[in-house]
């Protein structure tokens, strides 16, 4: 973010019946469901949603044996596509399942054999950010886009907004002065619905129980824009109006644009893939930093090189906020913080079938489930350090 002057920044989110949202929850489910298992297993699951169909295909090798066909049905009932006009239907949808084992090429750096340490399973570059703007250390812009689309699943589920639809879309303009967010300046709504509700009663009630509900009123801008459902119609939606792949919202997944981004997505991996538990490590880092008083804003960037455990490189970015040098943090990161892909597993407790709930609503500050990469438990340590480099 920038530090000085006023400027708008924005950001997105997608609900869990945006195609591509569902896809990354089919994968996660699958992964959750070998996890229970066979902990040690190696999983790249992809899924492809399309009208009246499911596919899942990657490698994964397992000892386990797992229903997919019952997964993904169970997986897209609780979603809450329960109607074939929606484009799916949980009982009567096609499901097809082409998978084959992990290349032993690449098992050969992954696993642990004769005295080898487990390297990384791909090469590429992952980001964590964290920010002290709001208390869970994350932009305000993608920490309320998530809300609002989280909110919009509540109320479609409890009944208090019936007539919503699973597909739906968030996009939340903040004003920022000076680096700190100031007011909301515009939200933008697309919720998918059943045509039954004329567009002004949507349009307040949506604005009512979904925006107001999430977005504090002393934040809203007096000037504030609502658009929602800017076409003026939104009823042909889900997969009669786009189909959904794995790992195609990773912006939205992470920080909403703020920062850097890797290229890797993270929806059904095993954290033997180091774009997503390398992400995860990152993320850990950099809110620590930040939590500890280091500084106001942090990047992290990690390196890795397939088969290799240490990483290639680690780079400390906090925008001129630091209490002390990029570098002088840097060095506390390396003594405090193991970035081997088998360090990451064992500090994050990553072999357990976690990854689900991160398949919708955000990877990231996330206050409603407990994630162990939001854990700040490395401050006082961190703080330690700080002052011992005070006193140097």
């Amino acid at each position: 973010m920038k530090k000085n002057g006023k400027y708008l920044f924005t950001s997105e989110s997608v609900g869990e019946g945006h195609p591509d949202k569902v896809a990354d929850q089919i994968s996660d489910s699958v992964l959750d469901a070998i996890f229970k298992l066979d902990p040690k297993a190696r999983v790249d699951c992809e899924t492809l949603v399309m009208q009246g169909t499911v596919m899942i295909t990657g490698q994964i090798t397992t000892c386990a044996y797992i229903n997919i066909p019952n997964i993904v049905r169970r997986t897209l009932k609780e979603i809450g596509f329960n109607n074939a006009k929606d484009g799916l239907d949980w009982e009567t949808c096609g499901i097809l399942v082409s998978l084959t084992e992990q290349s032993p090429d690449i098992a050969m750096g992954v696993n642990e054999t004769n005295g080898k340490e487990q390297g990384a399973g791909d090469q590429g570059m992952v980001f964590g950010y964290a920010s002290n703007e709001t208390k869970e250390f994350m932009p305000l812009p993608i920490l309320l886009a998530h809300r609002l689309v989280k909110r919009l699943a509540q109320v479609r589920h409890d009944g208090t907004m019936p007539y919503l639809r699973p597909d739906c879309k968030s996009q939340v303009t903040v004003e920022y002065e000076n680096g700190k967010p100031k007011c909301v300046k515009t939200v933008v709504i697309a919720a998918q619905n059943n045509g039954s509700v004329e567009d002004v009663i949507l349009k307040k009630q949506i604005i009512e129980k979904v925006i107001k509900h999430v977005i504090p009123a002393d934040l809203l801008a007096e000037d504030i824009n609502y658009v929602i459902n800017g076409t003026g119609r939104f009823v042909i939606g889900g997969t009669l109006a786009d189909s959904g792949l794995t790992g195609r919202k990773i912006i939205v997944d992470t920080y909403g644009g703020v920062g850097s981004h890797g290229g890797g997505c993270f929806s059904g991996k095993d954290p033997s893939k180091v774009d997503r538990s390398g992400c995860y490590m990152a993320r850990y880092i950099a809110k620590n930093i930040v939590a500890a008083g280091l500084a106001d804003q942090c990047e992290v960037q990690i390196s890795y090189a397939i088969g290799v455990a240490q990483p290639i490189s680690v780079l400390i970015n906090t925008y001129e906020t630091g209490k002390v040098s990029d570098e002088q943090i840097l060095e506390l990161v390396k003594k405090n913080f193991d970035m081997r892909p088998r360090g990451i597993i064992e500090t994050l407790n990553l072999l357990r079938p976690i990854y689900k709930k991160s398949a919708c609503f955000g990877h990231f500050g996330r206050d409603d489930v407990e994630f162990p990469w939001e854990k700040c438990d490395k401050v006082e340590v961190l703080k330690k350090d700080l002052d011992i480099i005070n006193k140097a």
